[in-house]
């Protein structure tokens, strides 16, 4: 037992030195980006935790801004892919073009070969081409004719989606949704914040984003967000979360029986690990503490769980089920 603390304590000041590069990442994009802590936050952890991000959230609110913020800030390669219905898969992963010089064929590379990849309004383009992104997400290699490339890393897609509700969107279903780590819902700024934004918008320069961090350090970050340190009572607190959205009644929740249809899969438990270990790091700490599952858990769950009909007539959110689950299980 001693010697788990004798542990903890190095690896504690390992963490406290290397996640010194947050502070910086947050204090840069903070040029450019007013207020939205969350969403930049969520990126932080999404790129420490190796996933992907879902941005939910009305057209304006600084979405794509905050991505170019951050892969400016990370020395990265940054991509943008409009999705639209006419898209077709080999505009996102490359295609084989004939050279006549060489009388043969050439690959071209498509704008998915980037570190930081944004998938603007995913929801627009048909099922083949956005299985086509999620497949280039899931193996972090894109196949172009007979040739496997891998992916470098980091490797960061972050999509956005305006509210389904919108015409002409084809909604993504529920196995690929289930493969971005986080979905965030983004709203609209306080009207202080509003009114910097205006300000900074309306000035003669616009503030210039600086590499402040390599590629190198946020993958030696990586390493140590897998590093900290998880105890089997917060493993199971993880557990019983997910285990709650399954089988409500088991978990003394017979209330929610009619409004899940489905629960979170088992990556939903292998994110929430994932994700409270990044949250851990960024508050540069060697351990994960129960408060790190909350804070991530509604974005890691609000995607991953069914809701019945019933739910939906009575206009119940993915995200007030989760609060009753988190009311429900016993924090250790």
């Amino acid at each position: 037992m001693e010697s788990t603390a004798v542990d903890i304590r190095e690896l504690n000041e390992k963490i406290e030195k290397a996640s010194g590069f947050v502070d910086l990442i947050h204090l840069e994009i903070g040029k450019s980006i007013v207020g939205q802590k969350k969403m930049v936050e969520r990126l932080m952890l999404a790129l420490l935790a190796n996933g992907h991000i879902l941005l939910e959230g009305v057209p304006g609110l600084a979405k794509t801004l905050a991505i170019n913020s951050l892969s400016s800030a990370v020395e990265g390669k940054f991509s943008r892919i409009q999705f639209t219905p006419d898209l077709l898969p080999a505009d996102i992963l490359g295609t084989m073009i004939y050279n006549q010089k060489v009388n043969d064929f050439t690959i071209k590379k498509g704008p998915i070969f980037a570190n930081f990849v944004l998938a603007d309004e995913i929801n627009r383009a048909p099922a083949k081409v956005q299985s086509a992104l999620l497949e280039a997400m899931q193996e972090k290699q894109v196949t172009i004719g007979d040739t496997s490339f891998k992916l470098d890393a980091p490797f960061l897609v972050l999509a956005t989606q305006n509210p389904i509700e919108q015409e002409g969107t084809y909604p993504l279903p529920e196995a690929q949704v289930d493969r971005f780590m986080l979905k965030v819902n983004i709203t609209y700024p306080k009207k202080e914040e509003e009114r910097q934004i205006i300000r900074m918008n309306i000035g003669k320069e616009r503030p210039k984003i600086n590499p402040v961090v390599s590629i190198d350090a946020i993958l030696k970050g990586r390493e140590l967000v897998r590093d900290v340190y998880m105890d089997e009572k917060i493993e199971q607190y993880i557990l019983d979360i997910v285990f709650a959205t399954r089988d409500p009644e088991a978990s003394k929740l017979k209330k929610l029986v009619p409004l899940i249809s489905y629960g979170g899969s088992p990556r939903a438990s292998i994110n929430l690990a994932l994700a409270s270990k990044a949250m851990a790091f960024m508050k540069k700490r060697a351990y994960v503490i129960p408060e790190d599952v909350k804070a991530v858990c509604h974005d890691v769950m609000r995607h991953r769980i069914g809701l019945s009909y019933e739910a939906e007539a009575e206009n119940i959110t993915a995200d007030e089920l989760v609060s009753e689950v988190l009311n429900a299980v016993e924090i250790p």
